[in-house]
């Protein structure tokens, strides 16, 4: 028979591994943003983006070698090349926007993407506009505000390209959704790395000047390279774990952590508006995912 102790301690076991989980996503996202300032000196986004799927490409060939090619087909090939344009725009726009604005601001805008993915679902895909997710929107416009403050500040293009990064990254994730009713979720990562290698490659060779990486560029991009796979794997990890309403306040801590690297290395300073604007979308995220896996404990 099955000690009762045991059982007790085991959800709380799955939170703690759950939140280092998190915690390792949140470290890639931050090592990931501190490799594309360093490379963005001498190389283009588009550039930075093909070393990105060149690295991700074999690692990914090595996981469907060993559980077989024939496992990796996709069902939906015109959906699969569909998503990665509108998520190769996002990570472009990430890219951009992590050369033009603190570490900080850029991770306060990316929050905002639960709150585009949750129009698009109610908009596209016919999902209930409940009360709370009504809720998490406008307070993420909200935050939005607070962060851009229009009229008091003159509105940067790199806030806007971030703004934009994290449409389409919600835009991303409503096609992932319909995805993952043919497709297995690790399918979908190696059609990404498949599929957005050309729309990196093509335009970095013709359009762009096409820099060689030197050998100190080389831990660089093996960090973007290794970081772009694993901060997707713990995240996913750590939801196998534990709930969204463990995962999401920890995940919060990726704001602090790049305000604190962006000021140690880069010397960047952090608006107080920046931070209110982050908790405003960070609580109605927050609010939004309680009520959804409250609703389904029930």
């Amino acid at each position: 028979m099955a000690d009762p102790a045991a059982q007790t301690d085991q959800p709380a076991n799955n939170a703690v591994l759950a939140a280092c989980w998190v915690l390792g996503t949140a470290a890639s996202f931050i090592l990931m943003m501190i490799a594309v300032r360093e490379l963005s000196t001498n190389m283009s986004s588009f550039e930075l983006l093909s070393f990105r799927s060149l690295i991700g490409i074999p690692i990914m060939c090595l996981v469907a070698w060993r559980l077989g090619f024939d496992k990796v087909k996709t069902r939906r090939i015109g959906m699969q090349v569909s998503r990665n344009v509108v998520h190769f725009g996002g990570q472009w726009c990430w890219v951009i926007g992590i050369t033009l604005l603190p570490m900080a601001h850029v991770t306060a805008l990316e929050f905002t993407m639960p709150m585009w993915t949750a129009i698009i679902a109610m908009l596209f895909l016919g999902e209930q506009a409940k009360s709370h997710r009504i809720i998490a929107v406008v307070m993420g416009m909200a935050g939005v505000l607070v962060i851009l403050r229009p009229g008091l500040e003159i509105v940067t293009d790199g806030a806007l390209v971030v703004l934009l990064g994290a449409l389409c990254y919600g835009i991303s994730n409503v096609m992932m959704k319909s995805l993952t009713a043919d497709d297995a979720p690790w399918v979908i990562v190696f059609w990404m790395q498949i599929i957005q290698l050309p729309l990196a490659l093509l335009p970095a060779v013709f359009y762009f000047d096409w820099v060689w990486p030197s050998w100190a560029d080389a831990p660089w991009l093996l960090a973007m390279g290794l970081t772009g796979m694993s901060a997707h794997f713990c995240l996913a990890r750590a939801f196998q774990l534990a709930d969204a309403t463990v995962c999401i306040p920890v995940d919060f801590v990726r704001l602090p952590l790049a305000a604190f690297v962006g000021w140690l290395v880069y010397t960047e300073q952090v608006s107080v508006w920046v931070l209110a604007g982050a908790i405003l979308i960070f609580a109605g995220n927050y609010y939004s995912v309680w009520r959804e896996t409250r609703g389904v404990k029930r």
